[in-house]
């Protein structure tokens, strides 16, 4: 069963409940060993002096447990007034904890499943491992919408994430982070059989989702395609090639990585899908300008399907739903959307999708 779940409350809040709950049990303490010192010091035996001093303390109202002189009233009336006080202070923060706690447990649990009821277009992220993090760090740059699934508790419980505690396995745990109206789902849990039943689960779902599967092995990459993933990556794999682009073409390796991830940058390499109908649909290149009417460099273009047309020539025709990777700065990169978004109505007169 999907457990929604979020920490109890902020971390300095947490850290001042502690702080005080800690002063008031160690002021306790402090009245517990100075009223028995007192009645000891009184002629008291142990027993009786801590006997006398806890329903002092505690006001149970048993009475003296001897006959009290003068020094001992005086002495009692001043243990009242520290004792008493510092019970109910100790008590009312050890309330004030529990009752905190759950409230603030079940409102951050409420306010977390609204949020993820009214996310749309998502990414769903399952594991919360090393990877998990780093697609997350990535993602963020990007701002993009997000959920974590993972059943550990504790890794969860201190992400500023939308998470979901529960077995990513489980179809009720990925609807609770709203599958049906995400747009990608990463599986990166550790095991290849894992993310090879929540490929499966998500596809049967959801057959127009987007799946990224991590595969531990290369064996894996095949039966993770086969199960419904649309791309499979191997960490290693990867993080190998990436070496050893940095051993051969380190400058090169490194401005792939600014242009792609430095969210601070201007310059920015992204993939625009041209919508069939639009009125870039069916020219060229050179016909379309589109380097003179938005300043953008197309570097490949992909048809549906079909394998990378890379640096296509001016002659190059545009298909409707190919994807074009382009090169280019924030506002250049916005014009081309706009662009391919218009589409020739039957008087000639450009229309918007």
């Amino acid at each position: 069963m999907a457990c929604i779940y979020t920490g109890c409350v902020d971390a300095s809040r947490r850290h001042e409940t502690t702080r005080k709950l800690q002063f008031g049990v160690f002021g306790l303490i402090l009245v517990v060993l100075g009223g028995t010192a007192g009645y000891v010091a009184f002629g008291y035996g142990l027993l009786d002096a801590v006997f006398q001093t806890v329903i002092t303390v505690t006001t149970v109202g048993f009475g003296e447990v001897h006959r009290f002189g003068d020094g001992e009233k005086v002495f009692t009336i001043v243990l009242i007034l520290f004792g008493v006080g510092m019970a109910a202070y100790t008590f009312s923060v050890l309330v004030e904890t529990f009752v905190e706690g759950y409230l603030s447990d079940a409102l951050g649990r409420r306010k977390m499943e609204n949020q993820i009821r009214s996310m749309r277009e998502h990414i769903i992220i399952c594991g919360w491992g090393r990877v998990g993090r780093a697609i997350a760090r990535h993602l963020a740059r990007e701002h993009s919408g997000m959920v974590v699934i993972d059943r550990s508790a504790e890794r969860v419980s201190a992400i500023d994430i939308p998470y979901v505690q529960g077995d990513a396995t489980d179809e009720a745990v990925l609807r609770a982070a709203g599958i049906e109206r995400a747009r990608v789902l990463v599986t990166a849990l550790n095991a290849d059989a894992e993310n090879l039943y929540v490929t499966l689960t998500a596809r049967s779902m959801c057959p127009k989702l987007f799946v990224v599967a991590r595969a531990g092995c290369t064996p894996a990459i095949t039966k993770l395609m086969q199960a419904g993933a649309d791309r499979v990556v191997d960490p290693q794999d990867l993080g190998g090639a990436r070496m050893a682009a940095l051993a051969v073409q380190p400058h090169v390796a490194e401005f792939l990585d600014v242009v792609m991830h430095d969210s601070n940058l201007e310059f920015r390499l992204e993939q625009i899908e041209v919508p069939v109908g639009s009125a870039l649909a069916g020219q060229t290149l050179s016909s379309a300008r589109i380097h003179d009417r938005t300043g953008t460099l197309v570097l490949a273009m992909r048809e549906p399907g079909k394998e990378f047309r890379t640096n296509p020539s001016s002659q190059a025709e545009i298909v409707g739903g190919e994807v074009l990777i382009v090169i280019g700065g924030t506002d250049q990169v916005a014009s081309l959307k706009e662009l391919v978004s218009k589409r020739e109505s039957p008087d000639g007169v450009p229309a918007t999708y």
